[in-house]
């Protein structure tokens, strides 16, 4: 006989699978979180227009990185909001919704961590991509913050001279950087492999016990 799927839980199983719901506060400040970047893509899209006359073309470059750094930012905060609360707190029933996500038919967690890897891979070579163009700066300019960096700004000042004065980048900086977004790469790739194991032993199991 199977039992009932519809049938009372006793006290206490239903107290632990109802504590599920003390996730929804974490989805809910996830959701601000996102209306905090949307303020900050609206900020750096007025800095690009407001200086896309007096700003070189690097500096128009990394604005737009910048803006699609915070988009794809976004793009991690509504899969970890929308796939985490579908997974670990409740269904949505959004089947047949005509907007629903479509990696959300097929969505559990261990799908749910090798698309939020690839995710911040994503990010991650966004940034790298920011480095790399201004480690062309490597060697040029000064450290932000340092006193040569004041003595250019100065003289650029003097001299009415518009261009940037520092870099914030360094050798070591982009090497670590670098070794990072690698460390990032191989995660992602054992997570995935891992969860092609785990499926695989599962799909094992099932046609042995045909």
């Amino acid at each position: 006989m199977h039992r009932d799927p519809r049938a009372r839980l006793s006290p206490l199983p239903a107290l632990i699978f109802s504590s599920r719901w003390l996730q929804l506060p974490l989805y809910l400040g996830l959701i601000v979180a996102q209306g905090v970047y949307v303020v900050l893509f609206l900020k750096e899209l007025w800095h690009l227009i407001h200086g896309a006359v007096s700003l070189s073309e690097q500096d128009i470059m990394l604005l737009v990185l910048g803006l699609i750094d915070v988009v794809m930012i976004s793009n991690l905060l509504m899969m970890v909001i929308v796939g985490g609360y579908e997974t670990f707190v409740s269904r949505m029933q959004l089947e047949h919704h005509p907007d629903q996500p479509e990696w959300l038919s097929h969505v559990n967690a261990s799908v749910l961590k090798v698309k939020l890897a690839m995710a911040i891979i994503g990010i991650s070579s966004i940034h790298l991509l920011k480095t790399f163009i201004e480690a062309g700066t490597l060697g040029g300019l000064p450290l932000c913050g340092s006193g040569e960096a004041a003595g250019v700004a100065d003289a650029m000042a003097a001299a009415a001279t518009i261009g940037k004065t520092c870099t914030k980048v360094t050798a070591t900086g982009v090497m670590w950087q670098t070794i990072i977004h690698c460390v990032f790469i191989l995660s992602a790739i054992g997570i995935a492999w891992t969860d092609r194991l785990m499926a695989h032993g599962v799909g094992k199991r099932e046609h042995a016990g045909r």
